[in-house]
């Protein structure tokens, strides 16, 4: 029997390390449901092959890129955990003033993939910062499994303050021209839809991918316009999102969602199985335009 390949996973290995990502199982758990998937002829190997992170294969722009410069940065947070620092990408061949762009990371800190999108941005002519909120703590330890931990250990209230105080900082770097963006991804998702409703005069543009919203009594101070980016197989985010529109419609937000077919839970992601590169590209090309249109 040939083994099938990653593309032909059942839709329930997904589901299971969606719930292991998100703490709603543990990974004895996780393992225990991928071992009954044996019988039907996939291996250990090939299973978390597909679903757990290979940092190898998340460089789409090098650190040595000569359009960009990276270097990481100390910013203060009196509301947070005292002091943050964050990943700086600046473009090298551009002069003047740019737009800004916040890049907030997924569950797990500052890891290796979102280092990249800070890089992409970069690339396409903005300034990216890319805060980790595990700082406190020393910073992303080298994989996804610690930092997950680690990231539960914070209190989230500090954590969503050095977010606030990350936004600040890099929307009065001496470069900006005080447009601020954000883009965030899972946990990095809720923290758009967070910085938007904060504080009405903070953004200027956020595109959430597959996160949560903020806490309707916030939504009435969103005045940035959202891009928001769901995938359809996304079960547990996709449940807060007819309230989370009801409640952008009546506080007249600006917004466009965007429901990718056939797309799982971080499928921007391009370390992991759960990445749908058709959908991936198409959600971050609209994602430049859309801060090209708001912040330029």
């Amino acid at each position: 029997m040939n083994t099938p390949q990653s593309d032909h996973i059942p839709q329930e290995a997904f589901d299971w390390y969606d719930e292991y990502a998100h703490g709603l199982i543990d990974r004895r758990t996780f393992m225990k449901k991928l071992g009954g998937l044996a019988a039907l002829g996939f291996s250990m190997t090939v299973l978390t092959g597909a679903l757990l992170p290979n940092y190898a294969q998340a460089e789409q722009v090098s650190f040595n890129d000569d359009d960009i410069k990276a270097t990481y940065q100390v910013f203060d947070s009196p509301d947070g955990h005292g002091s943050g620092k964050g990943y700086l990408v600046v473009p090298t061949n551009t002069q003047g003033k740019l737009p800004v762009v916040l890049v907030v990371h997924e569950n797990r800190g500052l890891n290796p993939y979102v280092k990249d999108v800070a890089r992409r941005l970069a690339k396409a002519g903005f300034i990216a910062f890319a805060p980790d909120a595990l700082h406190p703590l020393g910073g992303y330890p080298g994989n996804d499994d610690e930092g997950r931990a680690m990231q539960r250990t914070l209190d989230r209230t500090k954590i969503q303050n050095d977010f606030v105080a990350a936004a600040h900082f890099l929307k009065a770097h001496p470069n900006s021209n005080g447009k601020l963006g954000a883009v965030g991804f899972c946990f990095g998702g809720y923290i758009v839809n967070y910085l938007a409703a904060v504080d009405s005069n903070l953004l200027t543009a956020g595109v959430p991918f597959y996160g949560t919203p903020a806490s309707e009594s916030l939504h009435k101070n969103i005045k940035a316009p959202l891009m928001i980016q769901l995938a359809e197989l996304d079960k547990r985010v996709n449940a807060t999102w007819p309230e989370y529109e009801q409640s952008l419609k009546s506080n007249n937000v600006d917004y466009t969602m965007h429901m990718y077919e056939g797309a799982n839970h971080g499928f921007h992601n391009d370390s992991t199985g759960r990445y749908d590169e058709k959908n991936a590209e198409l959600a971050w090309q609209r994602t430049l335009a859309f801060f090209n249109n708001h912040l330029s």
